[in-house]
């Protein structure tokens, strides 16, 4: 990189106690998540160096816990990610500039006034109690969201509500909640919208696709919406299974499953399908990137996936801790996986179910088929009648 590179992005890590290295290394990781080799690691070290001259950014919040913004602010020591945000210059974020009043309310609005911005947006849009829920400084979040939407140079939803609902549209959904791209879609707004669902969002992927959108130039060229599949959500995030990458997948080859909690195969970290894990059938890098600067995710402490990166995931996946033969999908009732296959998963449903012939000839497992994309060894496996 020029000298020029080398400023402030570098003078606040040593502030903040984060070295070059780490930073250059954080910035790897960031072109692997982006599905780009490391010769793009100066690149992307320059671009979020000069990040706070480019686009601002806002956040604002519909109906939501707040549980993305906590996951993106509330760390104990500074890390990069949260750095890079600052740097970014995240020019207002509702629930962090509530203090601020009006002052925080102007601010956000000198922004929309200017065309080019992004828009991340936390938490479900409420479109019931008459258009009137969650107001703040006199407007409503849909005159809110209306208000901000057109003059962005792109959304992203970040969090499950914000993608669909999320648990505030679950059953018997009386906010009549849902999420940012579908109402734009219905009010007629083309602002182009990336979903990052989960509850709650992985800082990093945020930090991935404000790098990729704003820095990288993906937005003008176009490129961004070739990088995403059919609900919007970026592929070289939302490209794999859970279960394709989990650490336990050797226990579900084997047959060692968790049956009951507090039992010794729980302690020797056998597979957790039988006690409700989603991870065949949910699409996230969860087990690549993981949470809390990489230090764990949900099925390595233990707890089985409840497929919170799915859409409409709360009706789905309940109950989280039971297995499933039928999936429950809104206005079809109890539906074999076979038959939602193109619905819920594309293939992997169907893949998933193949797969499990072979496991059950070979008595590794008993019960119903679960689902996920069969893989080649698989597929030999199958071949020869189950044997190894």
């Amino acid at each position: 990189m020029a000298h020029e590179d080398h400023g402030a992005i570098y003078d606040l890590l040593a502030a903040r106690g984060v070295s070059r290295r780490d930073f250059l290394k954080y910035c790897g990781s960031i072109a692997a998540l982006l599905g780009l080799s490391e010769s793009f690691v100066p690149q992307i070290a320059a671009a979020v160096n000069h990040g706070a001259k480019l686009k601002p950014a806002v956040w604002l919040n519909g109906g939501a816990c707040t549980g993305c913004t906590e996951s993106i602010a509330q760390v104990d020591t500074p890390d990069v990610a949260t750095i890079v945000l600052d740097l970014l210059s995240i020019d207002f974020m509702e629930t962090l500039s509530m203090a601020m009043g009006e002052d925080a309310l102007a601010a956000a609005e000198a922004v929309f006034e200017e065309p080019g911005y992004i828009l991340i947006y936390e938490g479900s849009v409420m479109q019931g109690f008459d258009g009137n829920a969650l107001r703040i400084g006199g407007k409503t979040g849909l005159e809110e969201l209306d208000h901000a939407a057109p003059n962005a140079a792109a959304i992203v939803a970040v969090g499950s509500c914000a993608v669909d609902g999320g648990f505030v549209m679950a059953n018997p959904n009386p906010a009549d909640a849902t999420g940012v791209k579908p109402y734009l879609e219905g009010k007629g707004i083309t602002t182009p919208v990336v979903n990052l669902p989960t509850c709650p969002v992985n800082p990093e992927w945020l930090v991935a696709i404000v790098v990729d959108v704003l820095l990288l130039g993906s937005l003008e060229s176009g490129a961004i919406l070739d990088k995403l599949d059919d609900w919007g959500r970026p592929k070289y995030i939302f490209g794999q299974t859970i279960h394709d990458n989990c650490p336990r997948r050797g226990h579900f080859e084997n047959g060692n499953f968790v049956n009951e909690f507090g039992t010794e195969e729980e302690a020797l970290g056998y597979c957790l399908y039988k006690v409700g894990c989603k991870g065949p059938q949910t699409y996230t890098n969860c087990p690549i990137v993981r949470w809390n600067r990489r230090t764990s995710w949900c099925v390595e402490s233990g707890a089985p996936c409840i497929g919170c990166g799915s859409l409409d995931w709360v009706d789905v996946g309940a109950p989280f801790l039971n297995r499933h033969r039928d999936l429950p999908l809104p206005g079809v009732g109890n539906t074999q996986p076979g038959v939602v296959a193109g619905v819920v998963a594309g293939v992997a449903a169907l893949g998933l179910g193949l797969h499990a012939v072979g496991m059950k000839a070979s008595g590794r497992m008993d019960g119903g088929a679960p689902y996920e994309e069969m893989k080649a060894h698989d597929r030999k496996r199958m071949q020869k009648g189950g044997g190894k």
